[in-house]
């Protein structure tokens, strides 16, 4: 196994295909495409389907992937160090956050420190924001109540409540509260399996002895909020996430003490990376 051979595996996974990698990397594509076809002869494996000029990542070349971007992160990593300890933090910083609300204070003050860092900022459930971690597809994941993982590092950002939104108008006037049974009544929207407000919702239901029953499903915060801005249920958000939106009131649930605790996580053998450990600066800046 040699090195460009990695290499050049490496690039067309990640850029799609011969031509577009072997740009990249300022090859041929000929040569290229002979390295990885070396790799996958040496090691009698099958690292990509091929259709005519599309290329696909078998199963083994998914695996094989993952170790790459590992190995070529750690690569980056050792010529950072080698360089100067106190080198102008640059490159990409991916964060996948349930909600954007909980960083925006802690990004305003990385990107004025940081100018020559580009951020890219998705939003996503609690099993998304941990895949994408897990996959290297983010260096940063915001989500609530997270259960501890041998793999993670955690920091906690704060606990805030679970609110009922509803469109204005929608509730009887004098309306100041929502109970488990007022909620049986009622038409309600939840998020998508995998949400933890949904999961926490339904766990204090049952510990009531009640079950909640959902007449619309959606996925993503945006959907649901436009879904109950129309008028057609009720949904649920940590209050934290609610924002201004002038067609939609909050109303607080009696009877149930519901919070979302939430949390940063990273990886934690990427914890060195230089754009992870300036983030974190930031973010135990602002705590």
């Amino acid at each position: 196994m040699r090195y460009s051979q990695l290499r050049a595996f490496h690039h067309v996974a990640v850029h799609g295909g011969f031509s577009a990698a072997a740009a990249a990397l300022h090859q041929t594509q000929p040569a290229l495409s002979d390295q990885v076809k070396r790799l996958e002869q040496d090691h009698d494996v099958l690292l990509f389907s091929r259709d005519g000029r599309r290329v696909r990542l078998t199963p083994a070349g998914e695996d094989l992937l993952l170790l790459t971007r590992q190995y070529f992160e750690v690569e980056d990593r050792i010529a950072s160090h080698l360089q100067q300890a106190r080198a102008a933090v640059t490159g990409t910083l991916r964060i996948v956050a349930d909600s954007a609300l909980h960083v925006t204070d802690a990004l305003g003050a990385f990107r004025a420190r940081h100018p020559d860092v580009f951020v890219r900022l998705t939003t996503g459930n609690s099993q998304q924001v941990l895949a994408a971690l897990r996959n290297y597809d983010a260096e940063i994941g915001i989500l609530g109540s997270l259960d501890p993982a041998p793999d993670l590092d955690c920091r906690d950002l704060g606990e805030t409540p679970i609110v009922a939104i509803v469109a204005r108008g929608f509730l009887p006037p004098g309306t100041v509260s929502l109970s488990l049974s007022d909620l049986r009544q009622m038409p309600l929207v939840f998020r998508e399996t995998g949400s933890r407000t949904r999961a926490a919702l339904e766990t204090a239901a049952r510990s009531a002895g009640a079950r909640l029953t959902p007449v619309i499903e959606v996925e993503g915060r945006e959907a649901m909020r436009e879904v109950v801005a129309s008028g057609a249920g009720i949904g649920f958000v940590s209050e934290a996430e609610l924002g201004y939106d002038p067609r939609i009131e909050r109303v607080p649930l009696s009877g149930m003490s519901l919070a979302m605790t939430e949390t940063l996580v990273n990886l934690s053998m990427r914890r060195d990376l230089p754009v992870i450990r300036a983030f974190l600066r930031e973010i135990d800046g602002a705590s």
